[in-house]
């Protein structure tokens, strides 16, 4: 299907961390917002990666994941492994695998993502691909943290990184390093 004949389902929902737009495409989830983030981003993105998109407003397609992310967010599921259409560069969809690699209440750091997917001089693309991240619920970006164990770096801010991060159980201590091995 091309961009041009694409529909794309846009979901506005509450859950217990704030409120969340979902937006997916026949062939899976294309984009999410962070709890309580404005959603005007993520229509700047769309239009760019899906020109001449169709947007359709309403659960439809979507129930499935809503509800996902409702369950996720209330900590009454460890995943969300849904059908995702994902927009981005080859590294960036490289990185965004790794990323998903990363267990439920653990952490890695940018330094060991880039020596995971082979490219240990690539921390600051590392972090870019992980800040262009279009799913970020879906595809854990919140599990990344600095080599010397603290929070930095995550589009909702370091208290939602937390609240995230503290929901899956995560050791959230300054200088504790990496809990996930590469």
């Amino acid at each position: 299907m091309s961009a041009a004949a694409t529909e794309v389902h846009v979901t506005r929902f509450d859950t217990v961390m704030g409120p969340v737009t979902l937006a997916s495409s026949e062939r899976g989830v294309v984009a999410c917002t962070l709890p309580g983030t404005p959603d005007a981003k993520q229509f700047a993105w769309l239009a760019k990666k899906l020109p001449g998109a169709t947007f359709v407003e309403g659960k439809g397609r979507n129930a499935a994941a809503v509800s996902a992310v409702k369950r996720f967010l209330e900590g009454k599921r460890q995943d969300l492994d849904l059908p995702l259409d994902m927009h981005g560069t080859a590294f960036q969809h490289e990185v965004w695998s790794a990323l998903c690699e990363i267990p439920y209440g653990r952490t890695t750091t940018y330094a060991a993502l880039a020596e995971r997917i082979g490219r240990p001089t690539a921390v600051r693309a590392v972090g870019a691909a992980n800040g262009a991240n279009p799913l970020p619920l879906f595809v854990p970006c919140h599990r990344v943290i600095a080599s010397d164990g603290s929070l930095c770096g995550f589009g909702g801010g370091l208290p939602l990184k937390r609240r995230l991060l503290e929901l899956e159980g995560a050791e959230v201590v300054s200088g504790s390093g990496p809990l996930f091995a590469p």
